[in-house]
């Protein structure tokens, strides 16, 4: 017979941690060891408890879930932190998922949810609030977008118009006649725009180009 999930249950609120408790104290393979009103509490009873999973709540007095979370998992990296709030906003869920944080639910969640959630964190299966995907993923996507659209914008004029040319299959000389400048001059901005842009050679700068729509 296969041991039982150990949870421990961190929040506030004294009513939600009774109905939590009530809850999955019903739920087949999974034991409720410990609860605490606080994150000094938490840690406390997770190195009495050593539980598999911590149900952490986000807003608490005094040491906060992030703060919590990110002491608790330096203290016991193997056990899975599963937040349940009724916070969403990015000032609380970037920061806690930065901490360690292994899924997110909304307080909003089923019973049977939150009983499944625990049983995934156990297997190493993340679960995270549908929402909150949606943000992890265009959170994701982000910064690359901002990268890419940023790194051209530290071209100079002239690198631009250089880099126009690279993209358009141009040789040195011929952009150098072009342009009216030395052929060297030509290499000093190639330079700088591999540099500037994170490429190696002319194909992926002119394939930065294209994609970006400098070449045309």
């Amino acid at each position: 017979m296969e041991e039982a999930i150990k949870v421990l249950l961190v929040d506030d609120h004294e009513m939600v941690r009774i109905g939590l408790a009530a809850v999955l104290d019903t739920e087949d393979g999974i034991e409720v060891v410990g609860e605490a009103s606080n994150g000094v509490d938490g840690i406390r009873m997770a190195q009495l408890y050593k539980p598999d999973v911590v149900l952490m709540d986000l807003v608490m007095e005094g040491m906060d879930g992030v703060e919590t979370t990110e002491k608790l998992l330096a203290q016991h990296p193997d056990c899975k932190v599963i937040v349940l709030t009724s916070f969403i906003d990015d000032s609380k869920l970037y920061p806690v998922i930065e901490a360690g944080a292994f899924s997110y639910l909304l307080k909003t969640s089923r019973a049977h949810e939150i009983a499944e959630a625990i049983r995934a964190a156990s297997r190493g299966q993340s679960v995270l609030e549908s929402q909150v995907a949606v943000k992890m993923m265009n959170r994701f996507r982000q910064p690359k977008q901002q990268e890419q659209a940023a790194l051209h914008e530290d071209l100079t004029e002239r690198e631009m118009e250089v880099l126009m040319r690279v993209a358009q299959g141009l040789s040195n000389q011929e952009i150098a006649d072009q342009l009216y400048i030395g052929v060297k001059t030509v290499k000093f901005h190639i330079t700088n725009i591999f540099n500037k842009l994170h490429v190696e050679d002319r194909t992926q700068a002119a394939i930065y180009a294209h994609k970006h729509g400098i070449a045309e």
